[in-house]
């Protein structure tokens, strides 16, 4: 069996892909590319210097210890020098073949072989989890198909069969029964057509054992405010690809009902956030801040 390429041979992203993967903003990656030397290692030919898969896992690092509260300065020492967490929950676990798994991907998607798909997205799941799934392979898959389909000016058609494909995967979890309070519910911000984060997050909740709602995209305020009037959660995630869109949900009214609010998404650094309102930056912090606000432990499992 041949050898698994190391990140340097793998797949190499913009900052603006890296920062749509991990939902933050260029500006920060530059800030933390400046400051602390957590930018991108390589360089492509004739173009930009590019992150490869050990940079991202950095950033990935640095984003769960400064989520943990860790200041940006200690938490950068600790991303470079690779030191373990020291905390419990949903931590990623390293996929060892997951650039091999993103080039099998592409081959499917580029034969439009939605079955295929399917069948491999199934099987990542089930051997390593919805997290490590979606922030290893799903994730860094879709963004570099994104970017190539800019490039190219084509291939849109390719881009819907692999994000269908990858729906069904997750979707294809039982649904757990709700007792008592509903854990969760999930929405886009109005306007906000980027639902599959959502879908992520719903099927990795289901994993451990926690019900939800997902309202889908383009969600109204009206009928964001109704439906958490309607169901009162215990937390309701917001997701913004943008900040045009994340200034269209009603966060000071969602703030007068009994529901914690968690946001997330490239949209929301730099906005002002109402006090209580939470951002999550990665797929972990909002499992994490779901089953804290409804009184589950971050390591449940169903």
């Amino acid at each position: 069996m041949a050898e698994e390429p190391d990140a340097r041979s793998g797949p190499r992203w913009s900052a603006g892909a890296v920062a749509r993967m991990l939902g933050i903003s260029p500006t920060t990656l530059r800030t933390w590319d400046r400051r602390y030397g957590l930018g991108p290692s390589t360089r492509e030919e004739g173009k930009h210097r590019r992150y490869d898969s050990a940079d991202v896992d950095r950033l990935r690092r640095m984003l769960e210890l400064t989520g943990q509260g860790v200041a940006p300065a200690a938490a950068a020492a600790g991303a470079l020098s690779g030191a373990a967490p020291d905390s419990t929950g949903t931590r990623t676990t390293p996929i060892v073949r997951a650039a091999a798994e993103r080039r099998g991907f592409t081959r499917a998607a580029n034969r439009l072989d939605a079955p295929l798909m399917r069948r491999l997205a199934v099987e990542l799941i089930g051997e390593h989890g919805v997290v490590n799934a979606w922030e290893q392979v799903f994730s860094p898959f879709l963004v570099a198909l994104g970017e190539r389909t800019v490039e190219l000016n084509g291939g849109v058609e390719v881009e819907h069969v692999a994000t269908s494909s990858i729906v069904a995967a997750l979707r294809l979890s039982a649904d757990v029964p709700e007792g008592g309070r509903l854990p969760a519910l999930l929405a886009c911000a109005p306007e906000e057509q980027h639902s599959l984060p959502l879908e992520a997050l719903g099927a990795a909740l289901v994993e451990r054992g926690c019900a939800f709602r997902n309202l889908g995209a383009r969600v109204p305020a009206t009928a964001l405010l109704d439906a958490v009037a309607l169901l009162s959660p215990a937390a309701v995630v917001v997701w913004a690809h943008t900040a045009e869109h994340a200034r269209l949900v009603p966060l000071p009214e969602l703030g007068d009902v009994d529901t914690a609010v968690l946001v997330g998404g490239p949209g929301w650094p730099g906005l002002r956030l109402p006090a209580g309102v939470e951002r999550v930056s990665s797929l972990d912090e909002a499992i994490s801040g779901v089953l804290r606000h409804s009184g589950r432990s971050a390591d449940a499992t169903r």
